[in-house]
């Protein structure tokens, strides 16, 4: 394909949104929510608009993105949402030891920002419990203004975050808990108290899965970077282990930051 000065990046990259994970994460993972002592455990996710390429390995499920233009021919179906999910999910983890958590199957298909809420006592914590969607576009707005996304690094070749796991109930508690009031401090326009809950979900994910932010495979200090971001604004978190990119939440602007556009459901 040549392109022009009228080539949509669309074209390039295709019309599916992609997907902001924030607080919560790993929480949809049965190996994980299990230990949780107050079920349901939650977690966010974001639909966003395509108007770039994400790097790859970055936390940003670009994988299951490509699965699923592959799988749908680069248009969401007009099928039920809950059975999109599970046809994705079966396209990406069949035959897979360690599958993917559903977490990045509905942040490709829901619009808006999504709280997902896990129980390892229904679906056997593979699928939701319930989802809370917000396609407010005064929220929308808010959060493309105050979610500024700095780029790290992707993953390097070799890197497993889940060589040690210290499943302490108390911390996946905390995790779980983390998402919830993220979701609240996104629908409320809460810049200090999405800040925090980023911060927290940080916080269980390093006494969890320390590998998420420590690994021999690591060139960079992700630790020493997260944490001189979260000195210096409301919060911060990467968007996915191993580093990727870094939200930072901020009202005011942070140098070398882009924003994104959250996609709503159409009235």
């Amino acid at each position: 394909m040549s392109a022009t000065p009228d080539t949509p990046i669309t074209d390039l990259v295709g019309r599916l949104q992609y997907r902001i994970a924030l607080a919560g994460g790993w929480i949809d993972q049965p190996f994980v929510s299990q230990h949780n002592p107050s079920p349901p455990g939650s977690m966010v996710v974001v639909a966003v608009e395509p108007e770039f390429r994400w790097m790859d390995r970055s936390g940003i499920c670009g994988s299951t993105r490509q699965i699923a233009l592959k799988l749908w021919n680069g248009a969401l179906p007009d099928r039920d949402r809950e059975e999109l999910v599970r046809e994705l999910y079966r396209a990406e983890n069949e035959g897979l030891a360690e599958p993917s958590g559903s977490q990045d199957m509905i942040g490709l298909i829901y619009p808006g920002v999504s709280r997902l809420d896990y129980s390892f006592d229904v679906h056997g914590g593979y699928f939701t419990e319930h989802i809370e969607s917000c396609n407010d576009p005064d929220v929308a707005s808010w959060f493309g203004d105050v979610m500024q996304i700095v780029p790290v690094a992707a993953r390097p070749d070799g890197y497993n975050p889940l060589e040690t796991k210290n499943l302490d109930p108390e911390w996946i508690g905390r995790l779980g808990q983390s998402g919830k009031d993220c979701y609240d401090a996104v629908v409320s326009r809460d810049v200090t108290r999405l800040g925090a809950s980023m911060n927290e979900c940080m916080a269980c994910w390093a006494a969890i899965l320390p590998g998420t932010v420590r690994h021999r495979t690591l060139k960079l200090d992700l630790v020493e970077l997260l944490e001189f971001y979260q000195a210096h604004y409301p919060g911060a978190m990467y968007s996915g282990c191993g580093g990727g990119y870094l939200f930072v939440a901020s009202e005011t602007p942070v140098p070398g930051a882009f924003k994104i556009k959250v996609r709503v459901q159409q009235p």
